[in-house]
């Protein structure tokens, strides 16, 4: 099974980190990236820049607005993703508590995935 483990955290705190403080944890999240990459679990990972660079489409109006910034005003925001392919959500959550343990604050999300377009997933 294929599971997202979807990453937030508040910007403020991720941008005002210094670089040693980012580059320590992102040693850290790397080190679980390794483990579950040589399990042979691991997909695509990807860290999402800040979302004063997003732009978002909004589609409840026609024609469609397009606006600067996300969708949503939150205190956390989404900063990017794992793919995992693991046995079961017990297996998924286990590899969200490590990378918890990894990147403190913030919040996890686990979610199943449908593949629609397995591309090396």
């Amino acid at each position: 099974m294929h599971y997202a483990i979807l990453c937030y955290h508040s910007e403020e705190v991720v941008t005002a980190w210094t670089k040693e403080q980012n580059e320590e944890v992102m040693g850290r999240l790397e080190k679980v990236r390794q483990r579950i990459a040589k399990d042979g679990k691991l997909g695509p990972v990807a860290r999402l820049l800040p979302t004063t660079a997003a732009t978002t489409l909004r589609k409840d109006r026609d024609p469609p607005l397009i606006i600067d910034g996300p969708f949503a005003e939150t205190k956390e925001q989404f900063l990017g993703f794992y793919i995992v392919d693991v046995a079961d959500l017990d297996e998924a959550l286990g590899i969200a508590r490590e990378l918890g343990e990894a990147n403190p604050g913030g919040a996890f999300e686990v979610r199943p995935l449908a593949v629609y377009y397995p591309a090396g997933v």
